[in-house]
């Protein structure tokens, strides 16, 4: 296939490095500032424009690995007469904003992506949705092809997922700075916690979570509850956040 990736940040750079891995062919890297364009062209070894008029109509699949709030900009930008199929990467975005296309998708990884970090595509879970039941075996096949774990989602399945990697990849890790400020500001290093972060994280691949719970809520133990709000009586927000999930999980026992 050949390949047009609309964005050259973190999902664009990852799917055409993957891409490239098994065997397809990114043509095009388009990004409104080209020197990101040249950076992840250059590196792919393909053209990079800045000018969606310089668009190669003729490419077989268009992604679209903007953030969420440019991705219907990119669309209403981009000509009718693609012969490819046009998708998007976002978990949170309807294939609905598509509609303007005949062959139209979404591929989906629930998955932190840095530029600078590589990730396994094997191991990730790609979310799937065609227009048509074409489409959606086309996508599933090039998934698959990524990634053997890739299944067919609708896209209220998706941003159930999409929902589900933020609680527990950026709510978890806001919790985690808290509670290295907490440290710090003891004069504690956070490396003295990083043992309990690893066994919850390991628990959770292997069990459902609250049969795992552990903890003063999860014990009615209102005394020790009690100290940890004294004790950070000077921060009110963190106070209701702890009191929240202290509810949630005793709410579950």
């Amino acid at each position: 296939m050949n390949i047009v990736i609309l964005g050259s940040g973190n999902a664009a750079t990852h799917f055409a490095r993957q891409f490239q891995k098994i065997g397809q062919q990114v043509v095009q890297i388009y990004s409104k500032t080209k020197a990101n364009a040249d950076a992840l062209a250059f590196d792919l070894h393909c053209v990079a424009i800045d000018q969606l008029h310089e668009l190669d109509l003729n490419a077989d699949l268009y992604l679209i690995a903007v953030a969420d709030n440019a991705i219907i900009p990119v669309i209403e930008a981009l000509p009718e007469n693609l012969k490819g199929i046009v998708i998007h990467c976002s978990g949170a975005t309807d294939l609905a904003v598509l509609n303007r296309f005949e062959n139209a998708g979404v591929i989906y990884p629930p998955q932190s992506l840095s530029k600078d970090k590589a990730v396994d595509f094997s191991t990730v879970p790609l979310c799937v949705e065609g227009n048509t039941d074409d489409n959606s075996a086309m996508l599933l096949q090039l998934a698959r092809n990524l990634s053997p774990h890739s299944l067919y989602c609708t896209s209220h399945q998706r941003l159930a997922i999409h929902l589900a990697s933020v609680m527990v990849n950026n709510f978890s890790n806001i919790l985690y700075q808290m509670a290295y400020e907490i440290l710090n500001e003891n004069n504690l290093s956070f490396d003295l916690i990083k043992p309990i972060i690893r066994e919850t994280a390991e628990k959770a691949q292997n069990h459902i979570p609250i049969t795992v719970q552990t903890g003063p809520a999860i014990r009615q133990d209102s005394k020790t509850m009690q100290k940890h709000l004294q004790f950070i009586s000077n921060k009110p927000d963190l106070q209701q956040i702890y009191q929240l999930l202290s509810q949630e999980i005793t709410k579950r026992k």
